[in-house]
């Protein structure tokens, strides 16, 4: 393989990459789907382009930061009109979000570059689990980037964990996927894919 076939392949240098190549895989033009937790917009953006002029994205954040940048962001590349931004818990989803959805994307911890005591929790991370599920079209996917090295994440990748073993295995393909090669607290990424 030359060096410029290396360069055109993204980087798998942790989950959040390897969220995002299956979402490329899974979403097409005319999808919907939710960003739980916007942080500052990355995700929602890659989810507004992802989905399309046809498709339409829901971003839920509790922190006013959050949603400014995200809005900000989505405002820059004139993609604003297909998202809906909500500055609520994640566990209020099914009160703003129509099904179904061909995915849902989380991203636990705290804000990069905000206040780090202000983290996804593990009883209202769970109640969300349960509603993107019950939201998700046959085939649709929830995706989970879990950070147990944060201050509270040890105890929310517990409840996430939990949550995803008792899962009906004729009803829902459970994955987790991370790093072999990074100490055991590196984030890594759960994948849930609704079957019936």
């Amino acid at each position: 393989m030359t060096d410029s076939n290396c360069t055109s392949i993204a980087a798998l240098r942790g989950p959040v990459p390897l969220s995002h190549l299956f979402l490329r895989s899974f979403l097409r033009d005319g999808d919907s789907a939710v960003d739980a937790t916007c942080g500052n917009g990355h995700d929602t953006l890659l989810l507004a382009k992802l989905v399309g002029a046809r498709g339409h994205v829901w971003g839920f954040d509790i922190q006013e930061q959050a949603i400014n940048e995200t809005s900000r962001r989505l405002a820059e590349t004139e993609l604003s009109n297909r998202v809906t931004l909500l500055q609520v818990g994640h566990e209020e989803l099914a009160d703003h979000v129509t099904a179904p959805l061909q995915a849902v994307l989380f991203n636990l911890g705290y804000l990069p570059g905000g206040d780090r005591s202000i983290i996804t929790r593990p009883e209202t991370t769970v109640i969300a689990l349960e509603q993107s599920l019950r939201l998700l079209a046959t085939g649709g996917t929830v995706l989970v980037v879990v950070y147990p090295g944060h201050s509270g994440g040890d105890d929310e990748q517990s409840a996430v964990e939990d949550w995803a073993a008792r899962l009906d295995p004729r009803a829902c393909h459970c994955w987790r996927m991370g790093q072999t090669n990074v100490t055991a607290a590196a984030p890594y990424l759960l994948l849930v894919q609704r079957a019936l």
